[in-house]
């Protein structure tokens, strides 16, 4: 009995191992332009980062272009720099995103979408995302790929999981030129954005549950306090109090009030034929 409990756990460690596993992918693609996705960010994204996936999909000529550009094209250290690979996985994993909620639209939250796998545990872990023939899901991209290969926790302020507690959606693309103004700004604006993180006092913040579940990634140099502390304007104390906020999982969607009943009833019934 023993053994067969030692076989069935590390039967699941590889298994988790080699669903998590970053892949080495040999490329000689040259960097893109993602301006075609600039244009559509532009056009379907208002001021407070809310989204209008039914006009994005009469889009879906032009927004279909630019996925298969992402398809075509993997990052590699021999012609991308740093911040042209890093601005590319950040934008693929938010247009991936997008497609992943256009393909169901209407629903009520993306965690409504799921493809029947066994073992599956998320909507995360579904791979329909082709680069150069390797096969990927947005765990991988965020997780294997940006948070392990380049180690910079503003990601979390800029990837976005089309939720409404998530950063605004940035309405416009990342790139290589305007990375660290994007990056610093993004995490400015969702540190200092009252319903995503409520700084009540210097004893006292409401934070977003990111902070909790990436907590490591905020760490590495410093207490959470003084990273957190680099972008508010009321600054911290560094015994303050600290809280976290519930996670709205519904869809970042424009004028969510409006259609909430309407969304919710869609998000059921997508879940009941899944």
């Amino acid at each position: 009995m023993k053994n067969l409990t030692f076989l069935l756990f590390t039967c699941t460690v590889l298994l988790f191992a080699s669903c998590f596993a970053a892949k080495d992918v040999k490329s000689d693609a040259q960097p893109i332009s993602h301006e075609a996705f600039d244009k559509l960010l532009k056009k379907h994204v208002n001021e407070e980062g809310w989204v209008d996936y039914a006009g994005w999909k009469k889009d879906s000529v032009e927004f279909n272009k630019y996925l298969r550009l992402l398809s075509a094209h993997h990052p590699n250290k021999k012609h991308w720099t740093k911040d042209e690979r890093l601005a590319y996985w950040i934008n693929a994993y938010n247009a991936f995103t997008i497609e992943l909620i256009l393909k169901h639209y209407p629903l009520s939250s993306i965690k409504d979408i799921k493809d029947g796998t066994a073992f599956i545990n998320s909507v995360w872990d579904i791979s329909f995302i082709n680069i150069e023939g390797e096969e990927y899901d947005l765990n991988n991209i965020e997780h294997n790929i940006i948070r392990k290969k380049f180690e910079e926790p503003r990601i979390h302020a800029s990837i976005v999981c089309a939720s409404r507690s998530c950063p605004k959606l940035r309405r416009e693309a990342f790139t290589a030129d305007k990375l660290e103004m994007q990056l610093q700004d993004q995490m400015t604006g969702f540190v200092t954005d009252p319903t995503r993180n409520n700084i009540i006092s210097a004893d006292r913040a409401e934070l977003s549950k990111i902070f909790k579940w990436f907590s490591g990634d905020f760490t590495e140099d410093s207490s959470l306090i003084e990273f957190v502390n680099r972008f508010s304007d009321i600054k911290l104390n560094k015994d303050a109090e600290i809280d976290y906020l519930d996670y709205g999982w519904g869809i970042n969607v424009q004028n969510w009030e409006e259609q909430k009943e309407e969304l919710e009833k869609a998000g059921e019934k997508l879940r009941a034929k899944q």
